[in-house]
């Protein structure tokens, strides 16, 4: 078994989870909002981070700047140069389809990874956060292709911004869509349930696209949102909230053993 301990960050565009995966054994996940970093400071983030780590490897969509900052922070903090997972051509299981394959976020080719290291096979993977993000996996693990579109809050602020009288984005319910439920009685209600409606038709359209080519995909669903997705879908859905930690795992775990 790895004695190696590792400290790893799932870096989104609204907030930064970690977790320490030591002796092979993913810890408890904590996590922090840009929001609260940007009125807090960084020592918010590393109060509760350990300084006796051996790496440091992390996913980053928030951008150059912050992995600047980041780095620089947890430097002195652990005294550990922090590595940023970058989209490869193949690796640990999983061959990525774009003919440029750093250009696929970082944050879909690790969860891919994640998934692919816990359940094999054909793979359906959901990324459910500020953009929702659909990836889809033959049983060999070569990327077929994906969807991205809007996440269920910036559909409602595309609509506040881009029309006269709709209202602003909240948070979007949870309540069910199935049956006649799927239809609303006020505006507000109306947002929510179209919005959850749009995202959970392009999950199935694509999972039956991958049924009707022969493919027999397991489902899987990550990200802020995907709790409240998870219920509206029909059949086996497979909830990982920390699916990409779990590929930044498979990943030290994979690097070490080479």
């Amino acid at each position: 078994m790895s004695a190696m301990r590792a400290l790893l960050f799932d870096i989104g565009n609204t907030r930064v989870k970690w977790a320490v995966l030591d002796r092979g054994r993913l810890g408890k996940v904590g996590s922090i909002g840009h929001e609260q970093l940007r009125e807090s400071g960084f020592g918010a983030l590393t109060a509760h981070l350990p300084r006796d780590v051996d790496t440091v490897l992390a996913s980053n969509t928030a951008g150059q700047t912050f992995a600047t900052r980041l780095s620089g922070i947890i430097g002195i903090h652990c005294d550990r140069e922090v590595h940023f997972a970058r989209a490869e051509r193949r690796g640990f299981g999983v061959t990525n389809g774009y003919r440029n394959p750093r250009r696929m976020g970082v944050d879909r080719w690790v969860a891919m990874v994640g998934a692919k290291a816990e359940f094999g096979g054909a793979l359906c993977v959901v990324d459910a956060g500020t953009a929702v993000t659909i990836d889809a996996l033959d049983r060999d693990g070569l990327h077929l292709g994906g969807l991205i579109l809007p996440g269920l809050r910036l559909m409602r602020e595309a609509l506040h911004v881009n029309t006269s009288d709709l209202p602003p984005a909240k948070r979007i319910g949870g309540g069910s869509t199935d049956g006649m439920e799927l239809f609303a009685t006020t505006t507000d209600a109306a947002l929510d349930k179209g919005a959850m409606a749009a995202v959970c038709g392009a999950i199935e359209r694509a999972v039956a696209r991958m049924r009707a080519a022969g493919h027999r995909p397991k489902l899987v669903l990550t990200g802020g949102d995907a709790s409240r997705i998870v219920r509206q879908l029909e059949g086996e859905v497979l909830h990982r909230p920390n699916l990409v930690l779990q590929g930044l795992a498979r990943m030290v775990q994979g690097d070490e053993r080479r």
